[in-house]
């Protein structure tokens, strides 16, 4: 993503930007990083775009982990 930043207004429901103010310090990290993290999820999932990484280890975990019953059902 480009490194040029543009100031825009809206709105949110204060809740939701409690909890996304909550997580930014949680975590250590500025509002506006969390917020634009979530954006670029948010387009990602829309845009069809490759699931994320941690989504990925959990299934191929879980394939891993499951393998032998795979196996045997496949018989």
């Amino acid at each position: 993503m480009s490194a040029v930043r543009q100031k825009f207004s809206s709105q949110a429901d204060p809740r939701l930007l409690t909890e996304l103010r909550a997580i930014a310090q949680e975590e250590g990290r500025q509002f506006q990083a969390v917020l634009e993290q979530a954006l670029r999820e948010f387009v990602e999932r829309k845009r069809g775009a490759t699931p994320r990484p941690q989504v990925m280890a959990h299934f191929q975990a879980s394939v891993e982990k499951n393998r032998r019953l795979g196996e045997l059902l496949a018989q």
